[in-house]
């Protein structure tokens, strides 16, 4: 299988370096072939899917702002066609964070009188397609938090639970799953290829990141790994069929899907038991509800621990017994 490998450098979502430390080592950039129009780009921040076709290209996220020339130059090494879709799985800075630049490195699908209504700068960079939870939470920045670039932005977004488009001789379906990593999730599914690229609703480097904050909830993530497992269909006794992307992590098929939303499952269910014992969040912890999962998926550092999932599980199974 063939592999490229572009060096870019080596940065954290949330992490700052000390004055004095040395220069981080760089990573590297991998692009994996998956199946018919598609590939995986691991390495930019969140993992980006590439289709690419005589029409030209389509992104799903577009990693690390830091990335975004390093993202540029491995599109090239797949294609020369201009980039005409972005579409953002959810607004988190290591799945968007290079909308800008590479946005405006292509160029709208647009003809006839439709630049004329929507303005002549219309065409001078790929659209950028989102639910339109995430363009409400882009262009309006926490207190204190820079605003986002105009070029950044979603230019267009949906509300309904899916959106269709036809791109590169293969329908691509956007769909949208309420209140899971976020409020503003998208799944894409490429049917020809049959490739489905999941943003961060479904991980394989640890356990799921629910974002409180930005409207997450852990019965939206079961209900987003109920539905890519409703989509993917396995090849005849073997290994393969549906591959699935991840938002962070390895190339899937539809049983390592299987395998993480029971764990997720069983968790949750654990929780909620204990929830019903009346138990306190520091009571549950306790309890270890997720012990048998920690050699794999746990974590005591870093941005995600397991405490914090498990306080994420809780405050969303309470909040949800409260109505």
């Amino acid at each position: 299988m063939i592999r490229h490998i572009i060096t870019a450098c080596c940065l954290s979502v949330l992490a700052t370096a000390a004055p004095a430390a040395p220069a981080p080592a760089p990573a590297e950039l991998h692009i994996l072939p998956v199946q018919g129009n598609i590939y995986m780009l691991v390495g930019a921040g969140g993992n980006i899917t590439v289709q690419t076709g005589s029409d030209g290209v389509l992104l799903v996220d577009t990693g690390l702002a830091a990335n975004a020339d390093k993202v540029l130059a491995a599109v090239r090494t797949l294609s020369d066609k201009p980039i005409r879709y972005i579409i953002n799985t959810h607004v988190h800075a290591d799945h968007v964070g290079g909308n800008e630049a590479i946005a405006r490195s292509g160029t709208t699908i647009a003809g006839g009188n439709v630049v004329g209504d929507i303005g002549s700068s219309a065409s001078n960079q790929a659209t950028i397609m989102a639910f339109q939870t995430v363009l409400d939470r882009m262009s309006t920045p926490a207190p204190g938090a820079p605003a986002t670039p105009a070029g950044a932005l979603p230019t267009d977004t949906y509300t309904t639970p899916e959106r269709r488009i036809f791109f590169d001789n293969e329908g691509v379906e956007m769909i949208h799953v309420p209140a899971a990593h976020t409020d503003g999730d998208t799944m894409v599914f490429f049917r020809r290829s049959d490739v489905i690229s999941t943003g961060d609703i479904f991980v394989t480097n640890g356990y799921p990141i629910i974002d409180l904050d930005h409207g997450g909830n852990i019965q939206g993530v079961i209900a987003g790994l109920n539905r890519i497992i409703e989509l993917a269909i396995p090849a005849d006794e073997q290994e393969g069929g549906t591959l699935i992307i991840p938002g962070h992590g390895r190339l899937c098929d539809i049983a390592d899907v299987v395998f993480y939303q029971e764990m997720v499952t069983i968790i949750r269910d654990r929780i909620q038991d204990l929830i019903g014992k009346g138990m306190t969040l520091e009571q549950v912890k306790a309890a270890k509800p997720t012990r048998d999962y920690d050699p794999r998926y746990g974590s005591t550092t870093g941005f995600w621990t397991t405490d914090k999932f498990v306080a994420a599980v809780y405050t969303s199974l309470r909040a949800g017994d409260s109505k």
